[in-house]
């Protein structure tokens, strides 16, 4: 059986990734930790994988705080137990003091356990076409 594409599968997923951001916006260590699975790994471009307890005790000291964040879910791929989530997110914050901003593309693997969907990994690739453009040089 081949992947699937569904507007019911994407509802879905828009709705989970939207709880997600509201738990990190929030900057909830312990409500963020529910979306995930314990293998759970992000992907950066900054600083390459980062593991869950890294990251959620980033978030537990206030190293890193996120006052906004946007998901917007353009495909989900099906296959079993296992979606593929291709999203557009925004989000803005504070990383050790310092604000900034990213637009980027998403992409998210989800396993299907007995409490529902939990990401086992997220890759984060910079949405270069929404940064400004370099001034020509003279």
């Amino acid at each position: 059986m081949g992947p699937t594409h569904q507007p019911d599968a994407i509802a879905e997923f828009q709705r989970l990734l939207d709880e997600w951001a509201a738990a990190i916006v929030a900057n909830d260590a312990d409500q963020i930790d529910t979306f995930v699975d314990p293998g759970w790994q992000l992907v950066t471009p900054e600083g390459g994988p980062v593991a869950r307890e890294r990251f959620l005790s980033i978030v537990r000291d206030g190293s890193m705080t996120h006052s906004q964040m946007a998901f917007e879910v353009l495909s989900v791929r099906l296959r079993g137990d296992t979606a593929v989530v291709v999203a557009h997110g925004t989000n803005q914050g504070e990383w050790q003091g310092q604000g900034f901003s990213a637009d980027e593309w998403v992409t998210e693997i989800f396993v299907r356990c007995d409490t529902g969907w939990r990401c086992i990994l997220s890759a984060l690739t910079p949405n270069f076409a929404a940064q400004p453009e370099a001034p020509a040089p003279d």
